[in-house]
């Protein structure tokens, strides 16, 4: 599969590689039931798809080292978070880097890092050998799902409308994850069903 890749200068970050995924060979398909998984989350405890049968649920793709999931925890994915948790919806972060990557976390850091910034998830997940994300077809970070009270994926693709790691543009960018649930807690289709992808490519275990 081909993707495009280009650097962008961040202000007081490292550079990163923004990648773009227009379409993705192997991914769940949208329409048809989520792949079930079962994963353990940062303390520990099983946490399975098919418990939120019934409700609304997001998958969001978590790397902290992440400049674009860094852009997104400025405030306005928390914000997200608490908003349609309130709501009843299950929100369930997965981090699929694998241990050898140097932007891996134990789960212990990563339930301080969400913890830091006032994250509202319902659970954040440890994927470290990749099954979950490669049964998606997640690519990047934030790389985010829809899934309705069905279990039927209804989203895939980006949180918003602007590929860029700049805080700035995430007010003028049309969020394709509100304007979903927006939908689906409606009772209407999700009209942007899928997206392109943006983000930093996931470290998955070879």
């Amino acid at each position: 599969m081909q993707r495009r890749e280009f650097t962008l200068r961040l202000t007081g970050a490292v550079a990163a590689p923004l990648l773009v995924w227009p379409g993705l060979a192997g991914a769940a398909p949208i329409g048809q039931a989520a792949p079930a998984f079962r994963l353990k989350d940062t303390d520990g405890h099983t946490v399975r798809l098919d418990s939120f049968r019934g409700r609304t649920v997001v998958l969001e793709w978590l790397n902290p080292g992440c400049p674009f999931v860094r852009k997104h925890y400025q405030g306005n994915m928390q914000a997200l978070q608490r908003e349609y948790t309130a709501q009843g919806v299950a929100w369930l972060a997965i981090n699929s880097t694998e241990p050898a990557s140097s932007d891996h976390m134990a789960p212990a850091q990563l339930a301080q890092w969400m913890r830091d910034r006032q994250a509202a998830a319902t659970a954040v997940l440890m994927d470290e050998d990749g099954t979950t994300g490669r049964a998606y077809g997640a690519r990047v970070t934030p790389h985010m799902y829809l899934i309705d009270a069905r279990g039927v994926l209804v989203y895939a693709g980006a949180i918003d409308s602007v590929a860029s790691a700049r805080v700035a543009d995430i007010e003028r960018a049309t969020n394709y994850v509100r304007q979903g649930l927006d939908e689906l807690l409606a009772g209407k289709p999700v009209s942007v069903p899928s997206s392109q992808a943006y983000g930093c490519a996931i470290k998955y275990q070879a």
